[in-house]
């Protein structure tokens, strides 16, 4: 039965958006300011992957969020290392797209990617770009270290062969995403999983020891930037060992909170560097929720959202994206694709009672995109949103707890561009 008081509330606090044109006037999105306020990071979720939808979504919101609120940095769910090379590129400063690597899946395709660049040479307010994830979605370490390597040739060649045997380890297993890798990383013997994990740690307790040599023969700002890339390798490496232990049934609560961590640790990374800007964080919706991330009652993670509300509070603000359609793209796991898993168009029943996406359709707005500003607080007697769709499942959550603003649309487009 439905619950009046929150589908008034639903509807008092929805605003009916007209379109996701990347280039359409940008008039409709202006309860987007309340929303962001003056906080220096507003995240902007994705309730799945491969949703054009989404893609599009984004698009609109960042432009508003650059060409009205002066938001000039996006971050994305996308390697940290990596982040340097596509930064270059959507400035105009060359390379080849398709050799940058980085996390094409989390929602950067190709059709995002030509879009910032094509908005940094049009617009009158370009934006930086920022990986913060682990490097290659996970599946391959060298875009971490490859880097590092050539850091340590320069500030301390006696670090080489350890360096040496920890990549010809790696390489063993390299993929193109932790999907791919992960199958071949199981395969190795325990003495090979624990020697990459002893190298990195010894790199790792080394690189930080000798920051006063480092910093003296390079400088802090090279020092810095390496260390960072070089601690998503450890945490790349735990990732292998948690995530068979989940499929294991055997996985220890909150495990695949090193991932978040290391991602939250990247954004306050980079906004340490740049005091005065604003940042879009761009990222799944399990990533940017404020609240833990539970599946069937387990802590799954502490997620990236989580630590940022910690260190930022209000500072921190998150959008999620999501659908009210009857279907969605979802990812299975398929060793015999180079991707490691195939997407395939899932059928879903309707939206859970309580979800957000139930209470969106029952409050009237079936074919609509619309943006709700979950900060007012409901009637006292209002059902509780306490659920919201991810990927083909929906979870159990404190919607409102775990997010500042939900925008929805009503229609999913899968795409695999990349």
């Amino acid at each position: 039965m439905a619950d009046h008081d929150l589908l008034g509330w639903i509807r008092e606090h929805t605003t009916t958006l007209s379109g996701l044109a990347p280039d359409a006037p940008l008039d409709d999105l202006e309860p987007l300011r309340d929303i962001a306020g003056d906080a220096r990071v507003v995240a902007l979720g994705e309730g799945a992957h491969f949703v054009q939808e989404f893609t599009r979504a984004r698009q609109c919101l960042l432009r508003f969020l650059a060409e009205r609120c002066g938001f000039t940095v996006l971050a994305f769910e996308y390697g940290f290392s990596e982040g340097t090379g596509l930064d270059r590129w959507i400035h105009g400063e060359g390379g080849d797209l398709t050799r940058l690597g980085g996390t094409p899946f989390a929602g950067l395709t190709t059709e995002m990617a030509h879009w910032l660049h094509r908005h940094n040479r049009t617009s009158g307010h370009p934006v930086r770009f920022a990986g913060i994830d682990i490097p290659a979605a996970g599946g391959d370490l060298r875009p971490a270290l490859d880097p590092v390597t050539a850091y340590l040739r320069e500030v301390d060649p006696d670090a080489l062969p350890l360096m040496d045997r920890v990549l010809a380890i790696a390489d063993r297993f390299a993929g193109k995403s932790f999907a791919a890798a992960s199958p071949k990383w199981s395969r190795l013997t325990t003495a090979d999983q624990d020697a990459l994990t002893a190298g990195l740690a010894r790199l790792l307790l080394r690189f930080r020891a000798l920051e006063a040599l480092y910093v003296s023969r390079s400088d802090q700002d090279r020092y810095d930037l390496n260390l960072r890339r070089l601690q998503a390798a450890p945490h790349t490496d735990y990732m292998f060992g948690a995530m068979r232990d989940i499929y294991a049934g055997e996985g220890m609560a909150g495990d695949t909170s090193i991932r978040e961590d290391y991602m939250a640790g990247s954004l306050l990374w980079h906004l340490a560097r740049a005091p005065e800007a604003r940042f879009v964080l761009a990222a799944h919706n399990n990533h940017i929720q404020k609240a833990p991330v539970h599946f069937d009652g387990d802590l799954i993670a502490f997620p990236m959202g989580h630590y940022l509300h910690r260190a930022l509070g209000d500072d921190y603000r998150a959008i999620a994206l999501t659908h009210t359609a009857g279907h969605v793209p979802e990812m299975h796991l398929d060793e015999s694709t180079e991707a490691g898993f195939t997407v395939i168009d899932e059928t879903l029943a309707p939206p859970s009672p309580g979800s957000i996406e139930a209470a969106l359709l029952d409050a009237g707005f079936r074919n609509a995109i619309t943006l709700t500003d979950l900060r007012p607080v409901p009637p006292g007697g209002a059902r509780p949103l306490d659920r919201i769709r991810t990927q083909s499942a929906d979870i159990e959550l404190p919607v409102r707890e775990a997010f500042d603003a939900v925008l929805s649309v009503p229609t999913v487009t899968t795409t695999t561009d990349d």
